[in-house]
């Protein structure tokens, strides 16, 4: 069933329309996160929105809770029915499909880097006239920096699954392969499942070795912090940033630890940090056994981190690296939606985050950080124009 269109607020000298926001349910599998929490939801109803509420068995909220708030619950995948003039938030991208577009979409869409299928999803916007506000390029108009960001979990998360991904592989001979990665209750839980395994390493914790590049962003913030609350030595957490790999890469010293986590955004090409080959030529001497590309740039063409063309998933975390037959194993983490492992803290803190700029979503007609959004938006769906015409494909 179909929500109605949005109810008005007030008496009627004073009719002002509330502003509708609908949550939808979340298709990718694992995915328990959501965009808004009961607690940012009942914020925005006491600030006159009508939230509508997808349910959703497989987020980390009940629907109970929303409905508790003053949520209106509506089917699950129910948002292509709703009215168009409705703003649909959620947090990964939509499933595959051809359909035409015609709402307002807040997401991420992981579209305006060129990924793969970049100009499939913009030509669905195109065709229904609907408008995108990427969730990953909600900027503040005055320090440039995103509103919101799940950062800081995915890095921590991400170094907690290369955590376990080097303790499994050291087991059956050399051969173990980690399976099988489940959210957890928090952040407790974790650290101590990741601090318990890695006493299980060669010469314990104290001897592993991690580089985390992007350590004084969020993400690399995260990384760095799961590495010290799980035990590792500080001398043994090697940070890098700008400075340290503005030299260019391939870099030895990714070669010298156990563990690489890379957390940067990637914005332009730049040299590549490691390959493939030069893996393979350090031979018997490369110590790198875990790479874990929280960034996850797996379909960009300047991907600096060209070892493997996957992303990983939860039941199968990692993937190989082709050493060609030299030295040590080497796989890749490379799951999209990390913070995931944490949902419910990273959901609150993510919601938490984006609230104020939600809040000014009844003037997105001319708030900057709206604006300026939608201007994004539009320079994009103009490429993709650009490219289908190229292509010989008609919108």
């Amino acid at each position: 069933m179909a929500a109605t269109a949005p109810e008005q607020a007030g008496t009627s000298a004073e009719v002002q329309p509330r502003q509708p926001i609908w949550l939808r349910c979340e298709k990718k599998p694992f995915e328990h996160r959501s965009a808004l929490t009961p607690t940012t939801a009942k914020t925005l109803i006491d600030n006159n929105f009508e939230v509508f509420v997808e349910r959703d068995p497989q987020r980390i909220f009940d629907d109970e809770e929303f409905e508790a708030v003053g949520c209106k619950l509506v089917p699950n995948n129910e948002w292509p029915s709703a009215p168009v003039e409705v703003p649909i938030i959620g947090l990964k991208e939509l499933p595959e499909s051809t359909d035409p577009l015609p709402h307002t979409h807040i997401q991420f869409a992981h579209c305006y880097k060129q990924q793969g299928g970049w100009n499939d999803v913009l030509r669905r916007f195109a065709q229904g006239k609907g408008t995108l506000y990427d969730l990953e390029f909600l900027e503040d108009p005055e320090s440039k920096r995103r509103v919101a960001a799940f950062g800081f979990h995915a890095g921590f998360a991400g170094a907690a699954a290369g955590a376990l991904a080097l303790a499994a592989q050291q087991k059956e001979g050399g051969k173990g392969t980690l399976k099988g990665l489940k959210p957890y209750k928090n952040e407790d839980a974790m650290v101590s499942q990741v601090s318990e395994a890695l006493e299980s390493v060669e010469g314990g914790k104290k001897n592993v070795k991690a580089l985390v590049i992007g350590a004084l962003g969020r993400c690399g913030s995260g990384a760095v912090d799961l590495f010290r609350k799980a035990g590792l030595a500080e001398e043994n957490i090697v940070k890098w940033d700008m400075a340290e790999t503005a030299k260019g890469g391939p870099f030895q010293e990714i070669l010298d630890v156990d563990i690489f986590v890379n957390c940067i955004y990637l914005s332009k090409p730049i040299p590549k940090f490691i390959t493939s080959d030069f893996i393979a030529q350090a031979g018997d001497a490369r110590r790198l056994a875990v790479v874990v590309d929280v960034s996850c740039d797996t379909t960009n063409p300047h991907n600096p981190i060209p070892i493997y063309d996957i992303n990983t998933t939860f039941p199968e975390p990692t993937v190989e690296v082709d050493t060609k037959g030299v030295g040590r194993r080497c796989t890749v983490v490379s799951i999209d939606h990390l913070p995931t492992l944490l949902p419910r803290e990273a959901s609150e803190q993510f919601s938490a985050d984006l609230l104020p700029t939600l809040l000014k979503l009844p003037a997105r007609a001319s708030e900057p950080v709206w604006t300026n959004a939608e201007k994004l938006f539009k320079q994009k769906l103009e490429e993709a124009r650009v490219e289908d015409e190229k292509l010989g494909i008609k919108a």
